[in-house]
């Protein structure tokens, strides 16, 4: 292994692993001053305020509300010590330019999709989801058990920015079309906002791809300077008014089967905390994390039903669609895994876990489904 990779791995290990001694000196900025001769127990009063700047618009009351739930949750459990205060996209910076905001120390940390920053680094998109990938459960496992997050780490760490899972929206759909997609014929030429890998898979089938800010998307989509965008799902689409200017709503979102959103937080700043501040931010983050997807899976329901009582006509991409982007993905895959060593320890991990993860989710989970979703869609509740 060559020694800077090694000088970075130990790098990213100091600082989750570091004790409170190395933190007290940058945490002494963080407050008032202790008197002479007070033990690490009085030092580790001192008060820390953070700000976190968000790709996300307020009025998205779950996607941006996961940092506002990690806002206040860590408050408390830190009885007022650790305050974090979350800023809605544009406020500091724009949405898309948060990464940069944390890696040069403008703000503290940053709730965002990694895949939107895979202009940096291609493999960050393994930290938030790609194509034809895993579940929410599998990437989470993938994540923190199956060793993903290490290796996502220390790709960050190039960039002074270590990183948390902070959130999932659960299976995405796949976006909104002013008009129908029936074959990989009818994408040539259109013009989507799509973001990450998915953008990638789509732009070597053909279409035109452009990447958009949250707040953005409506008048693009509206103006007709995209026709057709992705964004999460029912409830966050509604709200987002995407059915009023498009009509067809299309799924699955084969490009984020499961995407996890992260906390990224400026890799100094982290090694400059105290071991018990770190441990109740990775506490908060842990529950907002669980409260995210919860919500999502509890909004998203009555939300499609809304819709598709307002006249939105649902739509299956056909199978030849979804074949296409299947085979386009995994040749970029081995593509950019080729051409890049650490893309290729990524996604040789994830690959390996997605085939076990893949096995066992279809012998229990898919039979499961396969036998008892259709009986409620179909109207029985038998």
């Amino acid at each position: 292994m060559p020694q800077r990779r090694m000088d970075r791995r130990k790098f990213v290990q100091k600082a989750l692993a570091g004790g409170s001694a190395a933190a007290l000196p940058a945490l002494a900025a963080c407050g008032s001053g202790t008197a002479a001769g007070s033990g690490p127990a009085v030092q580790t009063q001192r008060r820390v305020m953070w700000r976190l700047a968000s790709s996300f618009p307020r009025g998205l009351d779950t996607i941006y509300a996961t940092s506002e739930v990690f806002a206040r949750r860590l408050e408390a459990i830190s009885e007022g010590r650790f305050i974090v205060r979350p800023y809605p996209a544009g406020e500091l910076v724009p949405g898309l330019q948060v990464m940069d905001a944390v890696q040069q120390g403008t703000v503290q940390m940053a709730h965002t999709a990694s895949y939107y920053f895979t202009g940096k680094n291609p493999a960050f998109a393994f930290d938030a989801g790609v194509p034809f990938g895993l579940t929410p459960r599998q990437q989470l496992a993938w994540l923190n058990q199956g060793g993903g997050l290490e290796l996502i780490r220390e790709l960050f760490a190039d960039f002074n920015i270590i990183v948390f899972p902070a959130g999932s929206t659960g299976a995405q759909m796949g976006g909104w079309f002013r008009r129908e997609v029936n074959s990989t014929s009818d994408l040539r030429g259109l013009r989507m906002r799509i973001p990450g890998l998915g953008g990638e898979v789509m732009s070597r089938l053909g279409v035109t791809v452009q990447v958009l800010a949250g707040g953005d998307i409506f008048p693009a989509l509206e103006r007709g300077v995209v026709d057709a965008t992705e964004w999460v799902g029912p409830y966050d689409d509604e709200k987002l008014g995407f059915h009023k200017v498009a009509r067809y709503y299309y799924y699955p979102g084969w490009w984020e089967p499961g995407p996890t959103l992260s906390f990224h937080v400026n890799l100094r700043e982290w090694n400059g905390l105290p071991a018990e501040y770190r441990e109740m931010f990775q506490s908060a983050a842990a529950e907002a994390s669980g409260w995210m997807l919860a919500r999502y899976d509890s909004v998203n329901p009555p939300a499609l039903e809304r819709l598709i009582a307002s006249g939105v006509q649902l739509r299956a991409f056909s199978e030849e669609i979804m074949t296409a982007a299947h085979r386009t993905s995994f040749a970029l895959y081995e593509e950019q895994a080729s051409q890049n060593v650490g893309y290729r320890k990524v996604y040789d991990s994830w690959k390996a876990w997605r085939v076990q993860a893949y096995r066992w989710f279809d012998t229990a989970e898919r039979a499961y489904a396969d036998f008892a979703f259709p009986r409620v869609a179909g109207g029985s509740s038998a």
